[in-house]
């Protein structure tokens, strides 16, 4: 009998991991579904074929913060799932403390909608404290990884990010207390993740603080996040040190040039008035950003496709940085949701007249594939990217 090597790892982590676990999708169900919403076809048809295969792990396939879709971003447990489900290849967002330790969180200043803090006594160091939703005024928080030490940090439960702006109690505020998750630092998810057998992708966050923070500056932040690294004894090669300030791709391509060679640019340029259409409007262009040593982009979905006569196409953007020899990294799939609902939001916006229903992200990731050529893509539930992954065999 056919065994379903992800399928079978990751009951097994469900069995060994957090007993607050509810509403996790059963293992197998999120590819079958998707599947059944595309339209008859060859797309359709070849991933039928590979139902009940033996999946494998592969580096096409990037846990974005570990497998969010239904486990607490940045935990212990979701990196252990996105690795059960066969992603090569796991994110630490990396942020640091009061006393200047790394530790795996989206933003420095998430805490009170990704943690129970605001329902602690550390509440109290927060930022902004918990105030209470009255009159006409919302309730509100900020609590950030640098309001605490690094045993306080630690001493907090994961949660997914979800505040109820209505609460007039900090227990209320939460929303979403379920289910919950281990902190972990930077240290610690590189060993776990050692301990998977997946590779690293760790991104620099801008801090909220003003930098330099107690004497340590934006370079000695930047370099601290690889020397953790060489102090473990991970190898270049296994590392893609990500950041959206290209200043810290450049340091490190200049003075951690074997971490360098794999660091990646998240290109959020779109801000600033990039028209995915229009090279003109590419600055620094595909051309300079590779004369610079670049080798890795990374943009969201949308940046790299278009519309075009019913179907979905490479943008100019895409086929500029691919005859440029940048090698592009997407995401983030399997975040937006119900795709029916504003015709898939933000990530599909580029292609938002073709997206009808949840069937678009398989329509979207094969374009990205086959078409643009992406290396690899990051997912929230990466069952999905790693299924895909499996059958086409890249």
């Amino acid at each position: 009998m056919k065994t379903h090597l992800i399928t079978a790892s990751l009951a097994a982590f469900a069995m060994m991991s957090s007993p607050a676990i509810a509403d996790i999708p059963k293992q197998g169900e999120r590819p079958e579904y998707l599947i059944s919403l595309l339209p008859d076809g060859e797309l359709k048809s070849k991933l039928q074929s590979c139902q009940g295969q033996v999946m494998q792990p592969t580096k096409f396939s990037i846990g974005h913060r570990g497998a969010p879709f239904a486990y607490p971003e940045h935990t212990a447990q979701s990196y252990r799932a996105a690795a059960a489900m066969g992603a090569g290849i796991v994110e630490c967002d990396v942020t640091f403390t009061k006393d200047k330790e790394l530790v795996c969180r989206h933003s420095q200043n998430d805490l009170h909608k990704t943690t129970n803090i605001v329902a602690t006594d550390l509440g109290q160091k927060c930022t902004r404290p918990f105030e209470a939703a009255k009159g006409g005024s919302k309730a509100a928080a900020e609590c950030r990884t640098s309001d605490l030490n690094l045993d306080e940090f630690l001493s907090l439960n994961g949660k997914k990010d979800a505040a109820d702006t209505k609460a007039v109690t900090a227990e209320a505020y939460l929303k979403q207390a379920e289910p919950t998750g281990r902190l972990i630092t930077h240290k610690q998810s590189i060993e776990l993740m050692k301990s998977l057998n997946v590779d690293f992708t760790p991104e620099l966050k801008s801090p909220k603080e003003r930098m330099p923070f107690d004497g340590m500056s934006q370079e000695n932040y930047a370099q601290k996040m690889i020397d953790e690294y060489k102090q473990a004894g991970v190898a270049p090669s296994r590392v893609w040190p990500q950041s959206f300030n290209l200043k810290d791709v450049l340091y490190w391509i200049k003075n951690e040039p074997e971490f360098g060679k794999q660091a990646v640019f998240l290109d959020s340029r779109y801000r600033k008035g990039l028209d995915i259409e229009n090279p003109d409007t590419f600055s620094p262009s595909m051309a300079e950003l590779k004369n610079m040593g670049v080798n890795y982009l990374a943009p969201p979905l949308w940046m790299m496709v278009t519309a075009k006569d019913g179907q979905i196409v490479p943008s100019t953007y895409a086929k500029e940085a691919k005859a440029a020899g940048l090698k592009l990294i997407a995401w983030s799939l399997e975040r937006s949701g119900d795709l029916s609902e504003k015709q898939g939001g933000w990530y599909y916006q580029s292609i938002s007249e073709l997206v009808k229903d949840d069937g678009a992200t398989y329509q979207l990731l094969h374009v990205l594939a086959q078409d643009v050529g992406v290396s690899a893509v990051f997912s929230d539930w990466p069952e999905t990217t790693t299924y895909y992954a499996n059958c086409f065999s890249l």
